[in-house]
């Protein structure tokens, strides 16, 4: 499996970030990160281009229509989460995606800059 960045989602997360729709929690990600079924119903109205804006990493190997093709979530379909950035950014450190735990990082400085301002 080889996961590649997903530059849409990057663009889309920071204009999340400058618009304010954050989340500056400090809880643990797998609290907000949505469950299969909030992922189902997200899906069920909206297209998978959509989707894929949420998740930071792209594993091309899998279908563009499949949920298995997007990695790295970092919100819950509505605002962008600090502890969503914190654990992709993690995961990519941990399985060697360098340019995914970059772009984490990056959207993390962001945020925590727009929550100061």
């Amino acid at each position: 499996m080889s996961i590649t960045l997903n530059h849409a989602a990057v663009t889309f997360a920071k204009k999340l970030i400058k618009d304010g729709k954050i989340k500056n929690d400090q809880g643990h990600w797998g609290q907000h990160n949505p469950d299969a079924k909030a992922e189902n119903a997200f899906l069920k109205d909206h297209e998978i281009g959509e989707y894929a804006q949420w998740h930071l990493g792209e594993d091309k190997s899998q279908s563009a229509d499949n949920k298995g093709r997007y990695k790295f979530p970092y919100g819950d379909f509505k605002t962008v989460h600090r502890d969503g950035l914190l654990a992709a950014k993690e995961r990519a450190a941990q399985q060697g995606y360098p340019d995914v735990e970059q772009a984490a990082d990056e959207l993390l400085r962001e945020l925590e800059k727009s929550v100061k301002d």
